[in-house]
């Protein structure tokens, strides 16, 4: 009964860790809203508050 739930828990952990590499829709948005200088989030479409972004 035990190496049942350790076997399940490391199947469902392998399967999360296979939809954890896909490509999810929206990501390079999320990539383009950072600032290319410090890295922070820019919120809108204004300037980073850093100043150089």
């Amino acid at each position: 009964m035990l190496a049942k739930v350790i076997f399940l828990f490391f199947a469902f952990m392998i399967v999360l860790a296979i939809f954890g590499k896909l490509r999810f829709p929206g990501q390079a948005r999320l990539a383009a809203a950072k600032c290319a200088k410090c890295g922070r989030y820019r919120i809108g479409k204004s300037n980073c508050g850093c100043g150089k972004g």
